[in-house]
């Protein structure tokens, strides 16, 4: 019997270096049961400290989950630090891989910060009642008129409770190498509530994060936190060239990053 134990403690090693394969669904299994965990164990944290939902959580969060990159073997390398530093509300929009982004945000959240996400992750066990309590604007993405209405009263909640929120605008994770076209609802908000937008980009995971290929190694992402872009006097009528202006900033960076030129072909298969 206590060598049936020990075949597994045996065979995991020998798996970790002979199969990327089995280290990619090794590795995306604990991050997922390890959060998961994490979240069980903050969710009462939250309610003692709190009494329940208020983005005052999200301190509680960030603290709780720095330390998961090391166990994945991932670092992080951030400039542009001094961008944040911007007294009131203001809408982060940044470029969306997978669900390790989530680790990046951590890394860089500042207070009073929450984020905008899809309705589905309400239903996600431990994790979707933690992002409950951390005050996360739940938007059905796929009733545009719900989002828009969600949007409107996010934009006077920020206004009212001076809160800042983190925008994912390209809508839908992309590991194609490049930046989707944006969704229009983050330049919306940051207009209604006439609060700057500070862009962040996330380089590109290729080189250590492949989902089709299934390889998953250790690696280091770069954060470029960018100067605000301005939104005081504008309207709706200029949230399609505020979107273009974003969308082009934050691509030349992302190239920038991924060492590609802007002249690039569009997205590769990456």
């Amino acid at each position: 019997m206590e060598a049936l134990w020990m075949l597994p403690l045996l065979v995991i090693p020998v798996l970790f270096l002979t199969s990327s394969t089995f280290v990619f669904y090794f590795k995306k299994f604990f991050y997922v049961a390890y959060m998961m965990l994490l979240a069980m164990v903050t969710i009462p944290i939250c309610i003692l400290k709190s009494g329940g939902r208020d983005v005052e959580n999200m301190r509680v969060i960030r603290f709780m989950v720095r330390h998961v990159k090391y166990f994945l073997g991932l670092r992080f390398e951030v400039s542009g630090w001094e961008h944040l530093q911007t007294e009131g509300p203001y809408v982060i929009i940044s470029n969306h891989q997978s669900s390790l982004d989530v680790l990046g945000m951590m890394e860089v959240l500042p207070d009073r910060c929450t984020t905008i996400a899809k309705k589905e992750l309400l239903w996600a066990g431990t994790v979707g009642l933690v992002c409950w309590l951390g005050g996360i604007v739940f938007i059905n993405r796929k009733k545009t008129s719900d989002a828009k209405s969600v949007m409107s009263e996010a934009a006077k909640t920020m206004m009212q409770e001076q809160l800042r929120l983190w925008v994912f605008p390209e809508g839908t994770r992309n590991q194609k190498g490049d930046i989707l076209p944006f969704k229009k609802g983050a330049f919306h908000l940051a207009v209604q509530a006439q609060a700057p937008i500070i862009p962040i980009v996330f380089s590109s995971y290729s080189n250590f994060y492949l989902r089709k290929e299934k390889e998953f190694k250790s690696g280091t992402i770069t954060l470029k936190i960018l100067p605000k872009i301005e939104t005081k006097g504008l309207d709706s009528d200029d949230v399609s060239s505020l979107s273009d202006q974003s969308y082009a900033l934050m691509r030349s960076t992302f190239l920038e990053l991924s060492g590609k030129s802007a002249q690039s072909n569009g997205p590769s298969n990456h």
